[in-house]
């Protein structure tokens, strides 16, 4: 029987009759293809995001067969979760800069050689984050969220854990994105790679986004989730509401837009320091 049929099969027993023995074994031959990147929430086939299933079942499973365990380092600081989720082993070898100061990040989450870590930030488990990015401070990745290559979190930069339902796909940061200082990106949200997300825009499930640009307006349906094109320049706008009253009172709501595609200007303005790495 492969891991994926093991995990499907427990993750699907009834609680009274699960074998803990059983699951505990599997569970932890899974952690170890997920905490190496070898297996994950989420991937993209030809084009397209695709959830794994199956995985996110297996990080459930980890939460509903894990006991409470105490982690503190001392009397003053003081830690408890779960047994099946410990902090993630790191030593010098595997290349990622976790500067002191709070950070953490929890097992069962990948973080690839070259990654900056700045305190304090925090990565979930189920949690992919690729080469040379940069997780700024006071960021969250959370759980199953996949980041591509060279992506700077800027400080204060949420990216929503998107771990149940199971079929519901996670928050997806493509290679080379800027996610500027306080945005939040939640809810499946695809962001493009090279796109640039300024500061303070929010991008959730019921977000509509106007692009002044192309005259479109993207949004989520039935069928896809919210996703930011390749190269584009979102920021923070405004819409006027129609409501009689609203009008009387000048009101409007808060709309991220598209004000530009990337050109050599904002390329120069994103560009990555290498001194920093």
């Amino acid at each position: 029987m492969s891991l994926q049929q093991d995990i499907e099969q427990l993750f699907d027993a009834p609680p009274v009759s699960l074998d803990r023995a059983r699951a505990m074994h599997v569970f932890n031959e899974f952690l170890f293809f997920l905490d190496h990147g070898e297996i994950r929430a989420a991937e993209n086939v030809d084009g397209t995001w695709k959830v794994n299933r199956w995985v996110k079942k297996g990080i459930l499973l980890g939460f509903r067969i894990g006991g409470l365990e105490d982690y503190s380092v001392n009397g003053r600081f003081r830690y408890f979760d779960k047994s099946t989720y410990p902090l993630k082993k790191i030593d010098a070898d595997d290349g990622i800069r976790l500067v002191p100061g709070g950070s953490s990040i929890r097992s069962g989450a990948y973080v690839a050689r070259g990654v900056v870590c700045m305190p304090p930030m925090y990565i979930n488990v189920g949690a992919y984050v690729d080469e040379d990015t940069m997780v700024d401070s006071h960021a969250l990745v959370g759980s199953c969220a996949q980041v591509g290559k060279r992506v700077h979190l800027s400080a204060a930069s949420q990216l929503g854990g998107v771990l149940e339902p199971v079929g519901a796909l996670p928050v997806i940061i493509e290679d080379d994105v800027l996610i500027g200082g306080n945005c939040g990106v939640y809810e499946g949200t695809i962001v493009r790679r090279k796109a640039v997300i300024a500061a303070g825009v929010t991008l959730t499930g019921g977000t509509a986004v106007y692009d002044i640009v192309h005259h479109q307006i993207y949004r989520r349906n039935r069928e896809r989730p919210l996703i930011i094109p390749e190269n584009a320049v979102v920021v923070p706008g405004s819409r006027p509401l129609n409501d009689d009253w609203a009008r009387t009172e000048r009101l409007s709501i808060s709309t991220p837009v598209i004000i530009k595609y990337r050109d050599e200007r904002t390329d120069a303005a994103t560009a990555l320091e290498d001194a920093l790495r």
